[in-house]
């Protein structure tokens, strides 16, 4: 039932969240890098710009909004299993 969700503890959303945005910078930098690389051009700074073809804009738009989940799923969940195994072994020392 909706109700038995166990919600996450503050530490861990605390956590989760500095791990959120720091794989948000590096990502970015990652994806701007590869970016310049592939295409030999800086990223458009101004995706809205008349001056940014439609097809630029809509590849960027793709490569960062992609590039950037896929990067968070994988260290936020990377995390999260660190997470619980420390608290698991805080709870074993408890015991």
């Amino acid at each position: 039932m909706a109700g038995d969700v166990e919600k996450p503890d503050l530490q861990w959303r605390i956590v989760g969240g500095l791990v959120g945005l720091a794989v948000g910078f590096a990502s970015k930098k990652v994806l701007t890098f590869a970016w310049e690389k592939t295409t030999g051009k800086k990223p458009p700074a101004n995706a809205d710009s008349p001056d940014v073809s439609l097809g630029e804009a809509i590849a960027y738009a793709v490569v960062m909004g992609l590039g950037m989940e896929v990067a968070r799923i994988i260290a936020t969940r990377a995390a999260a299993k660190r997470w619980q195994s420390w608290k698991a072994a805080a709870q074993d020392l408890k015991d």
